[in-house]
């Protein structure tokens, strides 16, 4: 079992595991040596100390979620502040408003998001990210697949880095989100900061 300097046990992350890419997100989490879960239940919510909601569908994980009931214990979950990592499909759930269609979310992220905004399958790829903060290296790569565009920021909310113009992380509280995909690179700075505020909160409680 993953430990931390003093031998507790390291933190455990629940990665959502209806649909989408979350086995990535477990091996790059543990590759820093987190623990890791997959939670398709709102029983298994209430054992972890963090949370990631992966990229994938986001339509099908909305059906997936009233399917599975776990809606609303979601969303209490990502409301009490526990430190969550949420990519492309991840970020529109996060997001206050969804454009391209308007599609249900759960609002606690102050921007507008369109769906497949940067295009179709065809045109996804890896392209250079400008960061802006000194978390993030010069060399800022990210991996982009039918991802959402962020076309506003309405409220409190720190750009960490951008695409051209576009925000395409940001951060918000104990909320990280990314509109291309960390989890792809085992060892991305992305993935390398939310371990961090995962161990400050473990760390402080």
């Amino acid at each position: 079992m993953a430990s931390d300097a003093n031998g507790r046990a390291a933190p455990l992350v629940g990665v959502l595991a209806l649909q989408g890419d979350f086995e990535d997100h477990q091996v790059s989490l543990e590759a820093l040596g987190l623990r890791t879960t997959q939670v398709r239940s709102a029983a298994q919510l209430g054992a972890i100390d963090a949370l990631v909601l992966p990229g994938g569908e986001s339509t099908t994980m909305l059906k997936l979620l009233e399917l599975e009931d776990l809606w609303e214990p979601l969303g209490a979950a990502l409301r009490s502040g526990v430190p969550t990592l949420a990519t492309c499909a991840g970020m529109i759930l996060l997001a206050q408003s969804v454009e391209d269609p308007a599609q249900r979310c759960y609002g606690l992220l102050p921007i507008t998001v369109v769906r497949n905004g940067y295009g179709r399958q065809y045109e996804s790829g890896t392209f250079a990210l400008t960061p802006a903060t000194d978390e993030l290296p010069t060399d800022l790569e990210g991996t982009f697949i039918r991802a959402p565009r962020v076309t506003a920021v309405t409220g409190a909310c720190e750009v960490l880095a951008r695409r051209g113009a576009d925000p395409v992380l940001l951060r918000k509280g104990n909320l990280l989100a990314a509109a291309f995909h960390p989890e792809l690179c085992v060892g991305h700075p992305v993935t390398s900061i939310f371990a961090a505020m995962v161990r400050a909160v473990a760390d402080s409680a």
